[in-house]
């Protein structure tokens, strides 16, 4: 059954050049991060470096744009970063990136590549449909602070994402939720790219289409498809 995924009125409202692509996989095969992915990771990094020039990630046009959109729901953009933006500043540390399992290196490498925030989700764990709304304080989000499982509630006003059982992502795609991460059992999957004006929507697409390619490769046989952009 096709995932449902809708963006609110108040969303667009606060930001009216907000686009998405999602990629939904079935059939997939995870494991333990591979020399492949781990090449795929380095590759990120050099063709971030190549599009930055120089410059810091939070100088980057999009990344601005995000910054932007962050401060106006009323978070710190640079105390709580978009997934892309602190993505990209562990991509150019002497650390590099972290590797995690086949799935999550292959969504990274395609947000550092493209400076795109990407977010997967394990659709055997989702219920329900999942929703971009701007949260009233009340929702719950289940997390886990020093080695115990915890529960948050998002700010009043503060952009998440969330399913029939709560929130599965904050401060939009700040931090995900265990619930629904992706793990070395995730067999089906959805992956979000999210962007905001300026960069083109055809970026986007094309960003997606990259990851849909890997997702092949890396699990062949796998039912794939990608949504258009919304």
């Amino acid at each position: 059954m096709t995932l449902t995924l809708t963006v609110s009125d108040e969303v667009r409202a606060l930001a009216p050049g907000f686009t998405h692509v999602a990629v939904e996989a079935h059939g997939l095969l995870n494991g333990p991060s591979t020399d492949g992915t781990a090449a795929l990771l380095d590759d990120a990094a050099r063709r971030l470096a190549v599009r930055l020039d120089g410059r810091a990630p939070h100088e980057d046009p999009h990344m601005a744009a995000w910054r932007e959109v962050y401060t106006a729901f009323g978070s710190k953009p640079s105390r709580t970063r978009n997934s892309a933006e602190a993505l990209a500043k562990r991509a150019l540390a002497d650390a590099g990136l972290p590797r995690i399992n086949v799935l999550v290196d292959l969504y990274n490498a395609v947000s550092v590549a493209h400076l795109i925030p990407v977010g997967g989700e394990d659709l055997d764990r989702v219920q329900g449909g999942m929703r971009l709304v701007r949260a009233t304080g009340s929702e719950e989000f289940v997390t886990v602070a020093a080695g115990e499982e915890a529960v948050e509630h998002p700010d009043a006003g503060e952009v998440v994402w969330c399913d029939d059982a709560g929130v599965t992502c904050r401060r939009w795609n700040w931090r995900q939720g265990p619930r629904t991460r992706l793990t070395e059992d995730s067999t089906s999957a959805v992956f979000l790219l999210e962007s905001l004006a300026p960069m083109p929507v055809a970026r986007v697409e094309a960003a997606g289409a990259e990851l849909a390619e890997l997702l092949e490769k890396f699990s062949p046989g796998a039912r794939i498809t990608v949504r258009a952009p919304v």
